[in-house]
């Protein structure tokens, strides 16, 4: 006989989210293994006695991190994404004729927390990771990734100096064309200060920019956007965005120029789980936040009992004073050094004892004094010779040329750590370093960026840009974590099983019985 369904809603009806989510269901498992009551304590200074209740601080974290396991990064999609979703209830504590809260509200809530409530609530899912054996701490590999702004490019507004602007557009006409022009979009509200408004860069520095935007227009058909009639050269020095003033302009090989900001990822060699991660602006280099994640990173290491030995990073992170500091606070680094590191000139060779170099006709190139290189911003060493030792050289013309009277070069003051770090990198452990790096660091900013939700920052500010690096961490190390306390429970079964039969096998041997309960083989 044919089943016809008919449905008709019930006026009352028993119904239990705990009947209806699986056992084996992730966000049940996550709700058994996640306690966040601690947050209550933590955010209660962000309210006030008397008023409206707020949404619970739990129910904030969880909804968040819901988001970011389910690559949403619309607070509107995510409350209905979570309303559809019976498993994600029971998550939240909510039952299914609960209201969920407004989307705005998740939004303020954001805003309202600093960004120490959320690394106080990443700190807490690594101590998990850690108590459960899955951080190593010895080694941490280190890299950066643009993540795009919520600013666009066309929103872009000309940097003014300290006089009105008219003059200063008649100096600096030359920046882009586009600046005749009225600009495509007006932002309603401009949220940058007025220092973030004043343009700080020298002549030197638009004299560059100049030659840089001629060679621009020369060859932009090779760029990408160029065929865009509206493309034109900007700059972290002569533009701003309005819309989101720490947003910066950066480019990555390949792809054209964007607002971003700079993520700096730590990630552990034993299972992969974040260390540490944070948001910089996107016209910082590398090697100049190095010293700022690895004081954080021990710092939080250490205060969970695990010893930090080695950091592996790539060439942006190379830097005398960076090699320098990590010896200082005894971690070795294995950190590839820039092409243009030489040590010295070639075919001279350095002689560390009397602290000078002997040139390839044997004359003495003494060290003459330290000195700071504004162009480059690095410490450096100066050696230079008399005009009288290289008066009748057979190779002057080469080593000189025409007009200079004396042999002069600086070198990095760093040169002994350089040396160091080079001579680790290039042993047989530091290439099984750089192998490691490579297959530790780069898949997981593929996953965060790709599958929970950080391709692009929803919010306005680098502190907030901050907040949700730290919330897509701390989804990415859950994930991991209920992974991990999986594979362990099968290892248990199966050891327990494999127990079993072996105590089963000795009592069939002692009793010259044959081998019973065959069917539990299966399980071994």
């Amino acid at each position: 006989m044919l089943g016809i369904k008919n449905y008709q809603e019930k006026l009352f009806t028993s119904f239990q989210l705990s009947e209806r989510v699986p056992k084996n269901n992730f966000y049940r498992r996550l709700k058994e293994v996640l306690d966040l009551n601690f947050l209550y304590k933590l955010t209660a200074p962000y309210y006030g006695s008397s008023g409206q209740q707020s949404i619970d601080p739990v129910v904030f974290f969880k909804m968040s991190l819901v988001g970011y396991m389910e690559n949403i990064i619309s607070d509107r999609k995510l409350v209905e994404h979570c309303s559809m979703r019976l498993d994600i209830l029971y998550f939240l504590n909510y039952d299914i004729d609960e209201a969920l809260p407004w989307h705005s509200t998740i939004s303020r809530t954001r805003q309202l927390y600093t960004q120490e409530v959320f690394e106080a609530a990443f700190t807490k899912v690594l101590q998990m990771c850690i108590d459960k054996g899955m951080v190593s701490g010895h080694t941490q590999a280190i890299d950066s990734a643009p993540v795009k702004a919520n600013a666009s490019m066309d929103s872009l507004e000309l940097k003014v100096p300290a006089e009105s602007l008219d003059e200063h557009l008649t100096k600096v006409r030359h920046i882009s064309a586009m600046d005749k022009e009225p600009m495509r979009r007006k932002v309603k509200e401009n949220k940058a200060s007025k220092e973030q408004q004043i343009i700080t860069a020298n002549n030197q520095e638009l004299q560059a920019i100049k030659s840089r935007n001629k060679k621009w227009k020369k060859d932009q058909d090779q760029r990408p956007g160029a065929k865009s009639k509206h493309s034109k050269y900007t700059s972290n020095k002569t533009h701003y965005s309005p819309t989101d003033p720490d947003a910066r302009i950066s480019v990555k090989p390949g792809k054209a120029r964007n607002l971003n900001y700079l993520s700096q990822l730590s990630v552990d060699t034993a299972h992969h789980v974040i260390t540490d991660i944070g948001a910089y602006h996107a016209d910082k280099k590398d090697n100049q936040c190095l010293q700022d994640i690895t004081l954080r990173l021990k710092s939080r290491l250490n205060s969970n009992g695990l010893l930090w030995h080695n950091l592996l990073a790539d060439t942006g992170y190379s830097d005398g004073e960076n090699y320098a500091f990590l010896e200082r606070i005894g971690i070795k680094s294995y950190i590839p050094a820039h092409g243009t590191y030489k040590g010295g000139p070639d075919g001279f060779t350095y002689i560390e004892e009397k602290e000078h170099y002997i040139c390839p006709q044997g004359k003495i190139i003494p060290f003459k004094k330290v000195f700071y290189d504004h162009r480059t911003h690095t410490k450096k060493k100066e050696y230079r010779c008399s005009s009288l030792v290289c008066k009748n050289c057979p190779i002057k013309p080469l080593c000189l040329g025409k007009k200079v009277k004396e042999k002069k070069f600086s070198v990095t003051y760093y040169r002994a750590e350089y040396e160091r770090n080079n001579k680790r990198v290039k042993s047989k452990h530091g290439r099984k370093m750089k192998s490691l790096r490579s297959g530790t660091v780069e898949p997981v900013f593929g996953t965060l960026t790709q599958f929970m939700g950080m391709r692009k920052i929803n919010t306005i500010g680098i502190e907030q840009a901050n907040k949700v690096m730290h919330m897509a961490a701390m989804a990415y190390n859950l994930k991991k974590l209920l992974k991990f306390m999986g594979k362990i429970a099968q290892a248990n079964k199966k050891s327990l099983v494999a127990f079993l039969i072996r105590i089963l096998d000795a009592i069939a041997a002692e009793i010259s019985l044959f081998k019973p309960l065959y069917f539990l083989q299966k399980f071994y």
